[in-house]
């Protein structure tokens, strides 16, 4: 379905009036999408605040983040780079942390048209699922809330004692290989990609909007956004998390 520009529509009456069925998948990135801003902060600012981080991990971090947005440095690498701050802990004690941060932080800045987008697909009977690049500690806990089944994401690689190695479980949930997870899940649940839809802000998502049938990019970044222009992809605008105590509550596709 393409929206016409001029036309504003109700994302959730567009779904209300789809077809039902598993077979129909609805997937969602996490960071920028689902939640206002980046999940992962949390854990980074809690680190700070209860001084567990050392100044070499927070200049590192930053240094590699900003490699990163330049282009210098793979997200893979970024991934590894933090786990590697992370090694020897315990993933039981970094999960119980997760599920704390996302009652503290993260919780308040979850988008409530996304909630509302979530549960019009779960109404419709299709299969919901988190498609997302961030980590089980961070994505996890989203996905009980919101009452996702399925959660595509990646993985801290850990001992058998669950201690971390301080490397990510292969291959990383990411552009194309996030697009790969995604076909490969669909094919192992007998679910429809040419008729499902897919939420997501950023550039490296353009691999999978081009696969779904419904691609709905949400506040999408610069190249996500132009290649919405030019495919005829409704833009899916939204705003309002907690977080800012907006009143302006709105979710339109345009």
């Amino acid at each position: 379905m393409t929206a016409d520009a001029a036309t504003p529509v109700d994302p959730v009456a567009d779904i209300d009036a789809s077809p039902p069925g598993p077979q129909i998948g609805a997937f969602f990135d996490l960071d920028g999408t689902l939640v206002d801003g980046f999940t992962a902060t949390a854990h980074a600012g809690d680190r700070i605040r209860r001084r567990q981080a050392r100044i070499g991990e927070i200049t590192g971090v930053i240094e590699a983040a900003m490699r990163y947005r330049m282009g210098r440095v793979n997200f893979a690498k970024l991934l590894e780079r933090a786990a590697g701050y992370l090694r020897d802990e315990s993933l039981t004690d970094l999960e119980e942390i997760g599920e704390r941060l996302f009652r503290e932080r993260v919780r308040s800045r979850l988008f409530p048209v996304m909630h509302d987008i979530v549960l019009a697909h779960q109404r419709r009977g299709h299969t919901v699922v988190m498609s997302s690049s961030a980590l089980t500690i961070h994505a996890e806990p989203v996905a009980r809330y919101l009452e996702i089944d399925h959660v595509l994401c990646n993985h801290f690689e850990v001992g058998d004692d669950r201690r971390l190695t301080g490397r990510i479980a292969r291959p990383v949930i990411w552009g194309r290989r996030k697009a790969a997870a995604v076909q490969e899940f669909c094919a192992g649940n007998d679910v429809d990609l040419g008729r499902s839809y897919f939420y997501a802000d950023g550039n490296e998502d353009i691999a999978l909007m081009t696969l779904v049938g419904r691609p709905r990019p949400v506040n999408p970044r610069r190249e996500l956004a132009a290649a919405a222009a030019e495919q005829g992809w409704p833009v899916l605008r939204v705003s309002g998390s907690g977080r800012g105590g907006s009143s302006g509550l709105r979710g339109v596709l345009k």
